[in-house]
């Protein structure tokens, strides 16, 4: 199981170096380097809670401003993302970038849950 954050980290960093030819690439970079350096903090142990939490936070805020782009794409009716690597429509950039914060963002409350010992204090409670 503590392998599976090695996986996350090459992934996230993956994510982050295909971000290179994004129009504005700059963000992107930092929000899944940022997830894959939580990840491998998180292999090596000592992560504090903290370290995951407060970009989690952020990320979260900054995922905020793209419901309203979600919400629209849903009222299209959901069309297709997945085509081609250019986004043709608003809306197709947008929903993609929606969804990888809130991957960024899920991974890295997961890690902050993980980091703050409750899995620990859980796994005493019920020996």
């Amino acid at each position: 199981m503590k392998y599976l954050n090695l996986l996350v980290a090459i992934l996230f960093a993956l994510a982050a170096y295909w971000q290179l030819n994004d129009p504005d690439p700059t963000q992107w970079i930092a929000i899944y380097a940022m997830v894959a350096y939580v990840a491998v903090r998180h292999f090596f142990g000592g992560l504090r809670p903290i370290v995951a939490l407060l970009p989690a936070v952020a990320i979260f805020v900054f995922w905020c401003t793209y419901v309203p782009a979600f919400a629209n794409w849903v009222s299209l009716g959901m069309p297709s993302i997945t085509g081609s690597m250019a986004a043709e429509n608003e809306y197709v950039e947008l929903t993609r970038e929606f969804l990888g914060l809130l991957l960024a963002w899920v991974t890295l409350g997961v890690y902050a849950y993980l980091s703050s010992g409750a899995t620990r204090r859980s796994a005493e409670l019920t020996q």
